[in-house]
Order: structure tokens, then C-alpha cells, then sequence
């Protein structure tokens, strides 16, 4: 299934018989010496490092567009609350995968029940589709703008791109390349600098903001803790860290946490101050685009299509095979990229069905932008019962072998917490 070309490991391609039952496995770095590990370690992209670059996914750029072309600097108070939420959810959700060797909905099935563990999974697997579809879109649409053809013409493309890396090749080579087609994203900090924003003014903006008591402005709370906490990252941040001798360094969630922060912030500032939209849903991708036009100028449609088209390209596999996961774990069903094809039948299956079904969603007419911002709305309804979960599971001394501390459980607590009121915020003024 693979080239003879490319090295691998003893075990075979997928990994060795360590790996089996692990949605994705980072392979031990090679004996070197103590200076040529660092160097090779800080470079490398390991959970922690990839699971960022995840979370910077269309969806994540596209709703932090919307955001600020809505409502300014209004929500930056937003972005500043999700990282302790962040910290504190890559911490907790480490530990668990370090200390029990499963999944998260491995866990929840073998101690608490099988349909409580279906349960989660219809949850993930309903936002992941979701977003999958959503991102397929944004890849094509990205195609789209650079080639002068009809996005239609990317869809299957796309989709049989994602289907053949997760089935027949290391999909973590292959992504590690892809995420520097998503490094043109960052020149939205250049962008938000050179809109020469008031300091002062932006500071009081962001720490004691100017809030509106309607739909839209709950909406997009909602979308935003969606974007930087979506399930299917948290899910898989706790099946990556499965095995402790593939542990990586705490830094990396400190590093994946600061780069969203500062590319959600950059986006929030460049495009409140050059979109000027009276519905931000509703813009195009070319619209959104140019936020990027202070540091880009005529280029920004084109850095921007690139740095989607890289940024999806990392985010897809992942979700797709994230979805596919989760419900292998909550039925028990043999699963993990570490498996090979014939050995995990129904796992590389339910990922074939999951991809044509995301591809045969995108030939529905429906605006790429809209499709990402709902399907983060989505994610953030959503989001509540996956956090309830983390919070039973890491205070459950029968399961865990450590606890969490105060600090963890109140920021999870306030996570879960300000989803729901956000969410219900937005129901009271959209249905009364």
C-alpha cells in the first residue's frame, strides 16, 4: 500500500502492534543526541503542535471574520476567555489519555455504559459532519478563487484526496507538508497591525467591551467558543496522548493555545476595520478575503485561498477520521489509523461512507461562509455535553489515578457554562 520509497517503521507503515486501537500514533523520535533532540523536538510536529494547526481550520478564520465584520472589537473578550478554557481542556483531557490508554468515549462505554457512550458520539459525529462538509466547501471554494473554475469541479477532488491519505498513506507526513500552505493565514497579524488600531482604545474595547443584549451578538459567542473548542479537537487531543511513551511535551498545548489567540485576534481586528457588512453571514469568501488586503493589498484572495486550502487540508483527515473514531469506540469496534484496512473492516468503511457523504452535501447550493459559521454554532450547542463528560470522567478517582485541581474544574465548569448561557441567550431572543 505504500511506496518502497518511503521509510517506515518496523512494524509497517501504520505502526506496530503498540499502536493498535489508537486513532493516530506519533512515532517515538529517533536515538540522537541530547542537543540533536531538542533541536528535532521543537521543529517537529507533535499532538500538540498538529492539534493547533487543526484548530485554525476554515471554520475557525471564516466565524473570527464574521465576528469582528459584526460587531467590531466587541467579542475579543470572547478570545481572551478561551485560553484558560483551552489550557485547561488540553490538560485535562492529556491526562486522561495518558492515564487510562483509551479514547475518551472508550472510557465513557467501559464505565458507564454503552448507550451513554453512543450518546456522545451522535453528538461528535453530528458536529464533525458538519464541519466536514463545511470545510470541503471552503477547500473547493478556495480551489475556486485561485483557478477561475467552478468550485464544483474541486469537490471530488478534495474528498477522494482526504479518503485515499486516511486509507492508504501516514497521513501525519502528508499534513505535516500541508501546514505550511496555511502559514499565509498568519499575515492577518500584519493585517491587524497596519490598520494602525487605537492601543488604548483597543485595550478598553477588549477588557470591558460594549455588549448587545440580541441573537446575533449571543450567536456569535456561541460560534466562537465552537471554533476554538470544537469536540472533535478535545476528542482527539485525549486519544493522541493514548500511549504514555508518545507523550509529548505540555508546551505544545501552550504553543497551539497562543497561535490561536493571536491569528482569532488579528482576524477579529483586520476585519472590523475593512468589512463593513450589514449581515457578516452573508458575505462571500472573496468578501472575507479581504481583511487581508492591509497587508496583502490586490494578493489578499489568493494568499488567503491558499492558506484555506492548507489549513482544511490539515483539519479534514482529522476530523473525518475523528468522527469515524468516535463511534468505533462508543460500539467497541476494532479502530485507529494505526490499524491496517483489512483489520479494522468496519472502521476504514465508516470513513468511505463519511467522505462521500460530506462530498455529495457540497453539491447542495449553499454559501461556503454561512455553512462554516452555522456549523460552528453547531459545534459550540454541541460542545456542552462533550465537557460535561470530560468533567465526570477526570473527578472520577475509579477511572483516574489524579484528579483535577480547582483550577481545572472551574475553568471547565466555566467553559460549560458559558456555552449554555450564550446558547440560551440566543433562544430567548430568537424564539420569544
Amino acid at each position: 500500500m505504500s511506496s518502497p520509497r518511503v521509510p517506515r517503521r518496523p512494524g509497517g507503515r501504520k505502526g506496530d502492534a503498540a499502536d493498535r486501537g489508537r486513532i493516530v500514533a506519533f512515532p517515538a523520535a529517533e536515538s540522537a543526541s541530547p542537543a540533536k533532540h531538542r533541536s528535532w523536538s521543537f521543529w517537529r510536529l507533535g499532538p500538540g503542535v498538529v492539534t493547533g494547526a487543526a484548530n485554525l481550520d476554515p471554520s475557525a478564520v471564516v466565524t473570527a471574520t464574521i465576528a469582528g465584520a459584526a460587531f467590531a472589537h466587541s467579542l475579543l473578550w470572547v478570545v481572551i476567555l478561551v485560553i484558560p478554557f483551552l489550557l485547561a481542556i488540553f490538560s485535562v483531557t492529556a491526562r486522561i489519555g495518558t492515564e487510562t490508554g483509551q479514547g475518551l468515549l472508550d472510557v465513557v462505554r467501559e464505565n458507564y455504559g454503552r448507550k451513554l457512550a453512543i450518546t456522545g458520539a451522535a453528538f461528535t459525529i453530528v458536529t464533525n459532519l458538519a464541519v466536514v462538509i463545511a470545510d470541503i466547501m471552503a477547500v473547493s471554494d478556495a480551489m475556486s478563487i485561485i483557478t477561475g473554475l467552478s468550485r464544483m469541479f474541486f469537490v471530488a477532488v478534495t474528498a477522494f484526496f482526504i479518503w485515499y491519505i486516511l486509507v492508504f498513506q501516514d497521513y501525519r507526513k502528508i499534513t505535516q507538508a500541508l501546514v505550511l500552505l496555511s502559514l499565509p493565514l498568519y499575515l492577518y497579524v500584519a493585517a491587524a497591525i497596519f490598520t494602525k488600531p487605537h492601543l488604548g482604545q483597543l485595550i478598553v474595547d477588549t477588557f470591558l467591551p460594549h455588549m448587545q443584549a440580541n441573537a446575533d451578538y449571543a450567536q456569535n459567542i456561541v460560534g466562537l467558543f465552537g471554533s476554538f473548542l470544537t469536540p472533535y479537537i478535545i476528542i482527539w487531543q485525549t486519544s493522541s496522548r493514548g500511549d504514555p511513551e508518545h507523550q509529548r511535551n505540555d508546551a505544545d498545548s501552550f504553543i497551539s493555545t497562543f497561535v490561536t489567540f493571536i491569528l482569532a485576534s488579528s482576524i477579529i481586528v483586520a476585519a472590523s476595520a475593512v468589512l463593513h457588512l450589514n449581515q457578516a453571514s452573508d458575505m462571500t469568501t472573496r468578501q472575507a478575503a479581504e481583511a487581508l488586503g492591509p497587508a496583502v493589498g490586490d494578493w489578499g484572495p489568493i494568499v488567503f485561498a491558499i492558506g484555506i486550502i492548507g489549513s482544511g487540508m490539515v483539519a479534514l483527515p482529522v476530523l473525518t477520521a475523528s468522527m469515524c473514531f468516535d463511534l468505533a469506540q462508543a460500539i467497541g469496534w476494532k479502530s485507529g489509523l494505526s490499524e491496517k484496512p483489512w483489520e479494522a473492516k468496519r472502521f476504514y468503511v465508516l470513513i468511505s461512507a463519511a467522505v462521500f457523504v460530506a462530498a455529495g452535501a457540497n453539491y447542495a447550493r449553499i454559501n461556503p461562509v454561512s455553512a462554516l459559521y452555522f456549523s460552528m454554532i453547531l459545534a459550540g450547542v454541541l460542545l456542552i455535553p462533550t465537557l460535561i463528560f470530560i468533567l465526570i470522567i477526570s473527578n472520577d478517582r475509579r477511572i483516574m489515578k489524579t484528579v483535577n485541581t480547582r483550577w481545572q474544574n472551574f475553568w471547565l465548569g466555566a467553559a460549560t457554562g458559558g456555552t449554555a448561557a450564550a446558547g440560551l441567550i440566543y433562544l430567548r431572543y430568537k424564539l420569544f
